[in-house]
């Protein structure tokens, strides 16, 4: 029988730490999207979330601005060390 998770049991699992978090995973991540079961409450079964686990890529897509920093960074540390 499965579950239903809450975004609370996201949370305490270690999946996301917001709702901004959640909102990334869904839409860059493949993350389920889960159900609305009420009028401000998304649910996930159980079983999606333990699938998304096993099958997500080990490194994330790259963002367009962190990639830019850590450019910025590199050349800023190189130029210290120098």
């Amino acid at each position: 029988m499965t579950r239903w998770l809450r975004y609370r049991e996201l949370v305490a699992r270690g999946i996301v730490r917001n709702r901004m978090t959640l909102k990334r995973r869904i839409t860059l991540d493949g993350f389920p999207p889960g159900r609305m079961t009420g009028p401000n409450e998304r649910t996930w079964l159980e079983d999606e979330i333990d699938t998304w686990l096993k099958n997500r890529p080990i490194e994330g897509p790259k963002l367009k601005g962190a990639a830019k920093r850590n450019r910025e960074r590199s050349s800023a540390a190189a130029t210290t060390t120098a």
